[in-house]
């Protein structure tokens, strides 16, 4: 669990640091549209390592 509460603050730094040019009291449509690229994006990546992953252990 602190993994995942690890990877998604993770996320969430990376993700706002690329997306939210001029931090106020709200985010712009782009910047939330960006904010949700983002995060499908590495939520997508998790996946695919993730499957890979268990891929390798099951063939050892």
């Amino acid at each position: 669990m602190q993994y995942v509460q690890e990877f998604y603050q993770t996320v969430r730094d990376k993700c706002f640091k690329v997306c939210v040019t001029s931090p106020g009291s709200s985010l712009s449509s782009g910047e939330q549209k960006c904010l949700s690229r983002c995060m499908d994006r590495y939520q997508d990546a998790t996946n695919v390592v993730t499957k890979a992953i268990v891929g390798m252990q099951g063939v050892q």
